[in-house]
């Protein structure tokens, strides 16, 4: 009985099935990438993995009975110290018209 079934009758009930219950029809067997669409998502996982970054400088200026020092601000502190010794700091700002170097530059 089997027998009597034609491909082309197969094919167009399997399009008609996967029409009812909303399947991809894909006659040729292509990769389509379906599967990869129909995992679930990695990223709220990943980022609940991932604890939350906090700020050693805003706690310690929320807290400021801890006492705490903040190594990393005092090296930068003494670098800036250390280059103002040594002729190589910011440039003081002008207050006036005259300090500037913008007008005094030659044409």
């Amino acid at each position: 009985m089997a027998a009597f079934i034609t491909p082309s009758r197969l094919a167009s009930l399997k399009q008609l099935r996967c029409s009812i219950f909303q399947t991809s029809y894909n006659p040729q067997s292509l990769r389509t990438g379906a599967k990869y669409l129909r995992r679930r998502l990695r990223g709220p996982s990943m980022v609940g993995y991932y604890p939350e970054s906090f700020d050693i400088p805003q706690i310690m200026r929320q807290n400021k009975w801890l006492e705490m020092v903040d190594e990393d601000e005092e090296e930068r502190l003494m670098d800036i110290v250390d280059r103002k010794k040594r002729g190589k700091g910011t440039p003081k700002k002008a207050k006036t018209p005259e300090e500037s170097r913008r007008l005094t530059k030659r044409r």
